[in-house]
């Protein structure tokens, strides 16, 4: 036999060759004649897919863990603390402040619900069930390739488009309208 092997690829200059066992296996593991390469290209691009949707996942997991407890119809939650101290309740900055989240993409959320508390002092459950919802819908033009960027756009037009929509619904309210700002005080501590 002449050694040479239609299979293995065609270097100019050069008759293709079988390589020896320990050749082989080096290609079969990814090393030799450009095989590492591509294999690295490859991980490369699937890493960060992984880590995006690992990052969504835990987000919702936070998101759906206090889901049930939005509203004036919601659910209380009882958590032990790491003392043995149990509390029941039903308000989410409360329940987000005795949870041990340890992702860094569920921690924003915590931290987005302090931030909610701090800058307007209730819709702490809110603002991270929506963020949870917008995740899951970044979910599927991520799985369609589309660029996180693009995404991000989206959600920013949207978000304009939205506000404008709800200027143009919106009704003035006069202070001296003692009956409407009754109903709002009402409907507010309704929840």
């Amino acid at each position: 036999s002449s050694g040479i092997n239609a299979e293995w690829p065609l270097r100019p200059g050069k008759p293709a060759t079988k390589p020896s066992a320990p050749a082989a296996a080096k290609i079969a593991m990814g090393g030799g004649r450009g095989g590492n390469k591509d294999k690295k290209q490859f991980k490369d691009k699937e890493k960060p897919t992984d880590i995006r949707l690992s990052n969504i996942e835990a987000a919702k997991a936070v998101a759906d863990a206090i889901r049930t407890s939005l509203g004036p119809k919601g659910m209380d939650k009882m958590i032990q603390g790491k003392t043995g101290d149990v509390t029941i309740t039903n308000d989410g900055a409360t329940i987000l402040k005795e949870m041990q989240v340890f992702h860094p993409a569920a921690r924003m959320l915590v931290e987005l619900s302090k931030a909610q508390d701090i800058e307007a002092g209730d819709g702490t459950t809110s603002v991270v069930v929506i963020c949870g919802s917008l995740l899951e819908a970044a979910k599927k033009p991520l799985h369609r390739g589309i660029h996180p960027t693009a995404i991000s756009e989206a959600f920013q037009v949207a978000q304009t488009k939205a506000v404008e929509i709800l200027t143009s619904i919106a009704q003035p309210i006069q202070l001296s309208d003692t009956e409407s700002l009754i109903k709002m005080a009402s409907t507010s501590l309704n929840s």
